[in-house]
């Protein structure tokens, strides 16, 4: 069974006015369109011809989402598919493991604390691993750089006390998780962040042009934040991290404990179903230190992208080692491709062109910011000249 899929659009302030009425073919407001939410979430559930999803699923759990699911995650769906449209940056975020999610819910539970509470860390038990592929260029901060040459690239732009205050970056004699964890708990917990700020944003104005490509892109950072958060310690967190360029196509996966905050693009984002968010900064929404550096991995790292793999012609994978979900890239280019994942639930968007699903069933025909449903039982074949992503569990 295909069944026609309609979302939720998610009206964000940081979203942008342009991209998602564009590609859902919808006049343009002055309201900011963030994100479209294609799942079962229960704050912003999707319909399947014109039914509740959730009401879908609990008729029919094996038959619509495959039994081996079940098994795994529940009567519920394990990911939720997003397009995710940015036009000014999000706040700096870090998800939590399973284990983590768990004790922290538990914790939250037994302590009576609200589930609609603004201090509420916990929204649920699960975790909520992240996957990001853009369909336009797009920007994000993301995990760790390796400390020594944080402290080398803030050096040289010339904001001496701010420097100084991440001098134990360039201690040899310290692990460099240590490092990084000891400056980033010191940073978040500053009295007078506007100072720095302040310093750091007057020093990205006077670089200039910079012989280094690094330290030029530091500076752009800086005045990208602290245009919106002037007195925000976030600002300091972000020169700890790396920032990505993705070209359309590119993706990277977003583990639990990376911290990162998406600055502009946008994408395909699939998520597993979890709301589960720790906040660090560049917000005015509750962050609690002491906790987010409970969770955090300060490893530093090189590059969250990933490669898609072949499948077969026209099917891309994005490989991560998410169990909750998987996304494929279906390109027909004027031929006719598997559908792949045949035993499970899967959500199916169309991002250029169009794409024809074929089963036992008529015919249907997705067009440019359509979606569509297969259930657990339905095999299908996908043609046309379009560009569609594929959802469904990482079993």
């Amino acid at each position: 069974m295909i069944l026609r899929m309609k979302g939720v659009v998610q009206p964000y302030a940081w979203g942008s006015k342009t991209f998602l009425p564009v590609l859902l073919g919808t006049e343009p407001t002055d309201e900011p369109q963030a994100e479209l939410w294609l799942g079962a979430h229960p704050s912003a559930p999707a319909t399947l011809d014109g039914r509740s999803i959730d009401e879908v699923i609990a008729a029919d759990p094996k038959g619509v989402l495959g039994a081996k699911s079940v098994e795994e995650f529940g009567p519920r769906l394990s990911y939720l598919l997003k397009v995710l449209a940015a036009d000014e940056p999000l706040s700096l975020q870090a998800h939590p493991s399973r284990q983590q999610a768990e004790e922290g819910y538990a914790r939250e539970e037994k302590a009576g604390v609200a589930r609609d509470a603004k201090d509420r860390l916990y929204k649920d038990d699960w975790p909520k691993p992240e996957l990001l592929c853009a369909l336009i260029e797009s920007e994000a901060l993301c995990g760790f750089r390796a400390p020594a040459r944080t402290y080398a690239l803030v050096s040289q732009l010339g904001a001496p006390r701010t420097a100084e205050l991440l001098a134990p970056l360039a201690d040899d004699s310290v692990p460099e998780p240590e490092r990084i964890e000891q400056v980033f708990s010191k940073v978040m917990r500053l009295e007078d962040p506007e100072s720095y700020v302040s310093e750091l944003r007057s020093a990205a104005d006077a670089l200039g042009d910079s012989p280094d490509a690094e330290v030029a892109l530091l500076a752009d950072t800086v005045r990208i934040l602290s245009d919106h958060y002037p007195a925000n310690p976030g600002v300091l967190a972000a020169l700890l991290m790396n920032r990505v360029k993705l070209q359309p196509g590119e993706a990277m996966f977003l583990d639990a404990g990376n911290l990162h905050a998406y600055l502009h693009g946008a994408g395909i984002e699939i998520m597993a179903n979890s709301d589960n968010v720790l906040r660090g900064g560049l917000t005015s929404k509750h962050v609690d230190v002491e906790e987010l550096v409970s969770i955090l991995d300060f490893c530093p790292i090189a590059d969250d992208r990933i490669e898609p793999e072949p499948v077969s012609p026209g099917v891309d994978r994005y490989p991560t080692p998410a169990t909750e979900f998987a996304l494929w890239r279906l390109s027909p280019s004027g031929s006719s491709v598997e559908v792949p994942a045949t035993e499970s639930g899967r959500a199916l968007v169309v991002t250029d062109g169009s794409v024809t699903l074929s089963s036992d069933d008529p015919d249907i025909t997705v067009e440019r910011g359509q979606a569509a449903f297969l259930d657990a039982g339905t095999s299908a074949t996908a043609s046309g000249d379009g560009t569609a992503f594929l959802a469904g569990p990482g079993l």
